[in-house]
């Protein structure tokens, strides 16, 4: 023990001094050239997260590891210190954090969004030859702004964290993170990797420039931003053009490319995008990746996970707990569930500390894992191992091998034990003193003698914050307060009793017996021992009886991770409907009393008394069977809906924000609808590419696309583009005739831009090695899918002015519109879109909600389709896409159309819109099964859907329905009780107010992304 002290005071010494000087710095002194040379006995050393050798031998030199392993002969002059059994690990690695950069203090756009909106900010304010977007900070090397950071190098290394990979978090593309060590020492010492990994993230970051001001356009910036920086490469030459941030991008591009997201869902997204541009993403996630398993280890990914878990939220008030989703409450109990999750399905994971925001929780989180079903050996590779395998440097760090730098841990005990702790932290042969501890408890009863009085001493408390009383006599009631110091073999006991003085004693521990001198009242020497005469044992009422408890039930995930969600996924299964009333829209018009067989997704057989063995029977009598509803125009299911901040935003897409943890989809699928065309709202002229789905509830955002469906774009016309309601606005266009102006032009830049690719596609191989590709440009694409009859227009528009005026630029590029939405003034027009050719799909009796409306009338529907436009009613809303069958027979009542062509607007119609009706819309063999069982009349407001399908799943079905209602309230009231339980109360968090549902339709003016930021 004495030796292990001596090493203490020993390193405590040397540890604030640099054993050797730096080259090229002045030394202010005398040159200290000592070797920083040391051995380690009788420790029990975890060379890696599979390896491990007791009663080992470790000997570093000058911050190397020099050998390792047992029986190893000690150098002569090697101070050899003697650890008594202690482990040694290898340090910690954080590969996500922003530890000591130094950064710029910039205006963060949330603040002002509106001014953003009305006054955009269209280009950079960067000064030098840089990209033209303050989002695109490729440039920035962490290197060259990182600063020691004592207070927070000295918290993490309390943790077991000896390095971090460091990085500017702030902009999509970030630029390169540096590998540091966490060392107290110059900054040109710490440096074991200047440009360690390459950064990016879907969030712009602090600039106030007005684009991205979404998800979409963030994920449309990081792929241009790349597409650029190729082109820029092989095309330096020609250019004549200097821009930093795209040669940084290229000298970037092969370090390790590590982006964050903010939940699974953009896991799979970062996924998907990588999967795109050839980059394989390690990315950072967010601790929920557990809800969408499946999905993410289809695809081989490294992940970098936190474990900050939520608290739990202070539940006593009844009223505020409906404020907590679902989601929020089974996320609480099955957070410290998800590296157990990752390690089941074999998916390579790091730990990172970010996002944590006490850093002493870190351990006990581990902990909480490994109760969880984490093993060690995968936690501490997932700490060791594994980031440095991400940084090519697991020859180098990581593990306690020859030639390894020295960067390890000594512990009292196994580093995954609650009661163990850290003594020291070594980094790069140096040591730092992490635990305070003393190997003695003296807790107990003395008889303390001072000279010749003699008083009693009682020591209690924890041995290393150990609290003492003094009383005069031992049968005496009175105690007086001592302070008491502990390290390890000494102690200062002070104490001040009126009847005897001011004591002051220094002493030690021998052989059982405290002694040794002090002061009376500042002058008097004194001497003193104390003689231990009684124990003082723990009280065991106390203890954790928790040991021999089972573990604590926790829920299970559900899909989707929301209200409605079900522990399983739908399934087809052979199903026969018999006896039903059957609305075909087809040539069979209305069945009565028929039956369809439904078989492997797709409507098999139909017909009247069928039968099948083997089918599930579903009783029809008395019921309706329609094919199911299809909406034309929906924004459900997105997290955001407009890319407001440009006049032409073709690059960004709807399939890149398809949230599929939208109860909407739920709640629609409630209403008989099973496929919605997802738009971009109204905000700009040519707007965002769109997403064609089918309401699959339980699936992942990418299952919910409908596979090989046309591909479709958003248009718009009128107030909203030419901001209307925002009079101060600076973005063009401020007219409707500036509104025509920016389709010609960019339908121009289109034709060009095709035509020059056409033209390099056209060229041999040999003619292509001397003539350079054209700038790939992901919004002129879009424009140049449609010339090419490869995408298709949809069209918000409302006065019969402009509609014209659309219709005319498309046949002066050869092309056609496909779809009017809104068109509500489409009667006045009608015979000229039906010699065009497009279609219209409309509301009902909207009216009178803005000025371009005023002239709308409840008899637009009919009298289109009396002039031959096929049309669709649609919704725009996510509570009016529940009864869009009632909204399709107000036709019958206004228009005096047919039930069957009423229903048609809503299921065939729409499906010819969207160039689906051969696979659905209607009830045919051969196509979907996608169909709605009604209660009664599918156009009655007193009919309800009783089961909804959608390729042959039952995603909705009302008895279910009503057993789902009642588990949600049980498990719920489970979780919430659990949480009242929770042995944390002095942490619970406040009950947030629920954030508001948004209610996207195309007059929003800003987006989800938006919301969030003003939020946080």
């Amino acid at each position: 023990m004495r030796i292990l002290k001596f090493f203490i005071i020993f390193l405590s010494f040397f540890s604030t001094k640099n054993l050797h000087s730096q080259e090229g710095f002045p030394l202010n002194g005398v040159e200290d050239n000592r070797d920083n040379h040391y051995a380690f006995i009788n420790a029990n050393i975890i060379v890696d997260y599979k390896t491990s050798i007791s009663n080992a031998i470790l000997i570093i030199k000058n911050g190397k590891i020099v050998s390792v392993g047992q029986n190893i002969i000690i150098p002569k002059g090697v101070r050899a210190f003697d650890l008594n059994g202690s482990y040694i690990y290898p340090s910690f690695i954080d590969i996500y954090s922003d530890y000591g950069i130094i950064k710029e203090r910039k205006t963060n756009s949330s603040s002002n969004w509106m001014s953003s909106y009305t006054n955009p900010k269209i280009l950079s304010a960067k000064d030098g030859p840089f990209g033209w977007n303050e989002s695109v900070n490729s440039e920035f090397n962490s290197v060259e702004n990182i600063k020691i950071d004592s207070k927070k190098s000295g918290l993490m290394r309390k943790e077991g964290f000896g390095s971090v990979v460091s990085h500017n978090m702030d902009g999509i593309l970030r630029g390169t993170g540096v590998y540091i060590t966490l060392a107290d020492e110059k900054e040109q010492t710490i440096v074991l990797k200047e440009k360690s990994s390459n950064h990016f993230s879907f969030r712009k970051g602090s600039t106030s420039q007005n684009y991205p001001n979404s998800l979409m356009g963030s994920v449309a910036l990081l792929k241009q931003s790349i597409y650029d920086s190729r082109w820029y490469k092989d095309n330096n030459e020609i250019n004549n053009e200097v821009n930093l941030s795209l040669e940084a991008i290229n000298k970037n591009i092969a370090l390790p490319n590590i982006i964050e997201v903010r939940d699974k869902l953009r896991v799979l997204l970062a996924q998907k995008v990588g999967k795109e541009l050839n980059i394989n993403f390690i990315i950072k996630g967010n601790g929920d990746e557990y809800q969408r398993i499946n999905e993410i280890k289809k695809q081989y990914t490294n992940l970098i996970v936190p474990i900050n878990f939520p608290k739990a939220y202070n539940v006593d008030d009844p009223f505020k707990n409906n404020n907590l989703t679902l989601g929020q409450l089974k996320h609480w109990e099955m957070a410290p569930s998800n590296l157990y999750f990752l390690e089941k399905n074999d998916i390579n994971f790091s730990i990172t500390t970010h996002g944590l925001k006490n850093i002493s929780e870190f351990r006990n989180n581990l902990i909480k894992s490994i109760e969880r079903g984490a093993s060690k050996e995968n936690i501490l590779k997932a700490l060791t191992y594994n980031p440095s395998k991400i940084l090519n440097m697991e020859n180098k760090i990581g593990s306690i091998k020859e030639s390894f730098i020295a960067n390890f841990i000594v512990t009292d005990g196994d580093l995954f034990s609650k009661k163990t702790k850290i003594l020291s932290n070594w980094i790069q042969g140096k040591w730092h003193r992490v635990t305070n501890t003393n190997t003695n408890d003296y807790k107990g009863e003395y008889n303390l003698s001072i000279n010749e009085k003699k008083v009693s001493l009682k020591i209690s408390g924890n041995k290393n914050n150990p609290s003492a009383t003094i009383k005069l006599d031992i049968l005496d009631s009175i105690e007086h307060k001592a302070k008491l110091i502990v390290d390890d073999e000494n102690l200062n006991l002070n104490f001040n009793i009126k009847s005897l003085g001011d004591y002051k004693l220094s002493g030690y521990y021998s052989n059982g017996i405290l002694k040794g001198k002090g002061t009376l009242n500042n002058l008097e020497w004194i001497n003193w021992s104390a003689v231990k005469v009684e124990e003082i044992k723990d009280d065991l009422s106390k203890s954790n009886t928790k040991k021999n408890e089972s573990k604590n039930k926790i829920g299970s995930i559900i899909f989707p991770f929301v209200e409605y969600g079900t522990s399983s996924l739908k399934i087809a299964e052979k199903r026969l409907i018999k006896n039903a009333t059957i609305w075909t829209l087809e040539g069979d018009g209305i069945i009565q009393n028929g039956d369809v067989l439904i078989d492997n997704g797709k409507i098999a057989v139909i017909g009247k008394n069928l039968n099948s063995e083997d089918a599930i029977i579903i009783d029809g009598t008395d019921m309706h069977l329609t094919p199911g509803i299809i909406d034309e125009h929906s924004h459900i299911a997105l997290t955001g809906v407009n890319e407001g901040s440009q006049v032409v935003t073709s690059e960004v897409r709807m399939k890149d924000v398809v949230n599929s943890e939208d109860v909407n989809i739920y709640r629609q699928l409630a209403g008989g609808v099973t496929s919605a065309q997802l738009l971009h709202g109204s905000a700009n002229p040519v707007g965002g590419q769109s997403a064609i789905i089918k309401l699959r509830w339980g699936s992942s955002p990418q299952e919910m696309l409908i596979k090989d469906a046309d591909e479709y774009i958003k248009f718009a016309l009128g107030e909203n583009v030419k901001r209307s309601r925002a009079p101060q606005s600076s973005r063009f266009p401020d007219t409707r005739m500036g509104v025509e102006q920016v389709f010609v032009d960019a339908f121009n830049r289109a034709k060009e831009y095709d035509k020059n690719w056409k033209n390099y596609l056209s060229l041999s191989k040999k003619e292509k090695l001397i003539n350079s590709a054209p700038r790939k440009d992901l919004e002129l694409d879009a424009l140049a899918e449609i010339l090419n009859g490869e995408r298709f227009v949809t069209c918000h528009s409302y006065v019969q002015s402009e509609i014209n005026m659309l219709m005319k630029v498309a046949e002066k590029f050869n092309f056609k519109v496909n779809t009017f939405t809104h068109i509500l003034e489409g009667y006045k027009v009608a015979d000229k879109m039906a010699d065009h050719g497009v279609g219209g799909s409309t509301f009902s009796d909207w009216w009178a909600y803005k000025n371009e409306v005023k002239e709308a009338i409840p008899y637009n529907a009919a009298l289109m389709t009396q002039a031959g436009v096929v049309t669709a009613i649609n919704s725009d809303s996510r509570e009016m896409a529940r009864r869009l069958n009632q909204e399709a027979a107000k036709s019958i009542k206004y228009g005096n159309i047919s039930e069957i062509e009423a229903l048609k607007m809503v299921t065939l119609n729409p499906a010819k819109l969207l160039h689906l009706e051969h696979r659905i819309g209607s009830i045919k063999v051969g196509k979907d099964a996608d169909l709605v069982l009604w209660t009664n009349h599918p156009l009655s407001i007193y009919s309800k859907p009783s089961k909804t399908i959608v390729d042959g799943k039952i995603y909705y079905d009302l008895d279910e329905d009503k057993l789902l209602r009642n588990q949600i309230k049980s498990e719920r009231a489970r979780i919430i009780s659990k949480m009242k339980g929770d042995s944390q109360g002095n942490q619970f968090r406040r009950v947030p107010n629920r954030r508001v549902d948004i209610e996207f339709h195309c007059e929003d003016i800003i987006d989800y992304e938006t919301l969030t930021l003003i939020e946080n």
